[in-house]
């Protein structure tokens, strides 16, 4: 068995640069800690430490031996702090993907029914589409949040289930909303500045057809993969942008932001995917019955 005494004295010898500030970091003699590591080099059969000038360097054989030192007392430092964790009550733990371009004020809207949940440890990751969907089939994530649903595919075994139809409103900061630009709306985009999710959106896609539809050219001065990033900068007086109606809930964080008008026929649909065992996750069926209760005021 190794010892693993004789392991962490080489290890602060190492980090030290030498014996004497190894002995004086841990208070011993350096007779006693040069004898220590002596004898991890018998065990293991190799030359850890070499000299070099005042100090030691670690040999090949070292090199190897410290980086797994390394990793054995960087995770014996946060164990007090998890042991604490524990011992004050069983963590709860829900991992939950966003996919690119989904609204992130209405995805925090979604969750909000289980933030409160006693020793929740959220875990939350944002990308890709098909990433995500990898992650969630190897249980890696519990729930994804995404603008559409799983594609059919029976190696995955994924299901999903639209939670949200959400009317999407315009917004903007009061110096560039007032009554003129509310009587006016949805034309009155053709001259105010306008920020817009990324074309890789669900709902860029169709707010795109929604201008065309509307003979509309908005002024583009920003795209955003967050809309809560989105929603900072309009707040500071850059455009006009659109939110769901769902997420616009979050925006009473950011003052000064004004209704500018009601996007007529523009939803944003938002699908919970999720594995056979991310279905009998507490917090995912607390989630998934929250947001299926309350689809008719969010309007879907």
């Amino acid at each position: 068995m190794l010892n693993y005494r004789h392991l962490h004295y080489f290890w602060v010898v190492t980090k030290e640069g030498g014996f004497a500030r190894a002995a004086e970091r841990l208070g011993m003699a350096v007779q006693t800690i040069s004898a220590q590591v002596r004898e991890l080099e018998k065990a293991l059969g190799h030359q850890l430490l070499k000299p070099a000038g005042r100090g030691v360097a670690l040999t090949e054989a070292g090199q190897a031996a410290f980086a797994r030192a390394e990793e054995i007392f960087q995770i014996g430092q946060i164990i007090p702090d998890e042991v604490r964790q524990a011992a004050s009550g069983p963590v709860v733990r829900l991992a939950v993907g966003f996919s690119d371009g989904i609204s992130k004020l209405a995805a925090h809207a979604l969750l909000a029914p289980v933030l409160a949940t006693p020793n929740l440890r959220l875990v939350c990751h944002d990308g890709e589409f098909e990433q995500l969907l990898g992650e969630l089939a190897l249980h890696h994530l519990d729930l994804v949040l995404a603008g559409q649903a799983a594609p059919r595919n029976p190696n995955l075994r994924l299901a999903s289930e639209r939670l949200v139809n959400a009317p999407v409103d315009w917004y903007g900061p009061a110096p560039l909303v007032g009554k003129a630009q509310r009587d006016r709306f949805p034309d009155c985009l053709n001259e105010l500045p306008v920020l817009l999710p990324t074309g890789h959106s669900v709902l860029r896609v169709t707010l795109d057809h929604w201008f065309e539809a509307q003979g509309l050219r908005p002024r583009i001065v920003g795209e955003f993969e967050d809309s809560a990033l989105l929603a900072v900068f309009a707040a500071r007086g850059l455009g006009v942008f659109p939110v769901s109606r769902l997420g616009a809930g979050d925006m009473g964080l950011l003052r000064g932001l004004r209704l500018l008008g009601s996007g007529e026929g523009v939803q944003e649909e938002i699908h919970a995917i999720l594995s056979r065992r991310g279905r009998h996750h507490p917090l995912v069926q607390q989630v998934m019955e929250a947001a299926l209760a309350g689809a008719g005021g969010a309007g879907g």
